[in-house]
């Protein structure tokens, strides 16, 4: 299993332009092939961040659905990002 986890920053202004952006792609990875879990939020603190959550069954499936990863709109509109890709061996239900 693939986790992709972490989060970006863009300035406050810019934050629900980006998100109503990041909907069609949310949809799409959530159709895709291997994926387990999907989603880009706003966070409830700092208006400038938003929160990057992905979860995949592989590696391949991961990167048959990222490509050449985010268009250039969304590449200007980030000031910072702070994500990371972690394979992961177990996994402990806590429910």
């Amino acid at each position: 299993m693939v986790i992709v986890a972490g989060h970006i920053l863009v300035t406050p202004q810019g934050r629900e332009s980006y998100l109503r952006d990041c909907v069609r792609i949310v949809e799409q990875a959530r159709r895709a092939p291997g994926c387990l879990d999907f989603t880009i939020s706003a966070d409830l603190i700092d208006v400038g961040r938003i929160n990057v959550f992905e979860r995949w069954d592989s590696r391949v499936a991961v990167e048959s659905f990222r490509g050449a990863g985010p268009g250039d709109d969304q590449r200007a509109a980030i000031v910072h990002a702070s994500v990371a890709e972690y394979d992961v061996t177990n996994e402990r239900p806590l429910t």
